[in-house]
């Protein structure tokens, strides 16, 4: 089970795409855990529960460096999630990203 999990200020805009990506994976039969958090809790997160793929909400793009720098060492991809396809909620194309993620990180 690949889990990707994405980071927003608040954890509610992004909770809609993650629901949005599940039921991407679901429907093609992906073994997926696509869940959001507000990004107060990544340090958390990663040391407990161990993502395979950390996607940042747009609005939060700003911590990306931070981030990177602070947890990029823990060999989990990071990324910002395209803001064309966060404010479509394109959930078949941000999970799309994560998988392209996960892979190239092997």
């Amino acid at each position: 089970m690949k889990k990707v999990y994405l980071f927003c200020s608040q954890g509610m805009s992004t909770s809609m795409l993650a629901s949005n990506m599940q039921g991407v994976a679901d429907k093609h039969n992906l073994p997926m855990k696509v869940a959001a958090f507000p990004y107060g809790e990544i340090g958390e997160i990663i040391r407990t529960d161990r993502p395979d793929c950390i996607l940042l909400g747009p609005q939060v793009k700003f911590m990306y460096e931070e981030i990177v720098n602070q947890y990029g060492s823990e060999g989990i991809p990071i990324a910002v999630i395209d803001q064309g396809d966060y404010g479509m909620m394109n959930g078949e194309k941000v999970l799309k990203t994560a998988i392209k993620l996960i892979k190239s990180n092997k």
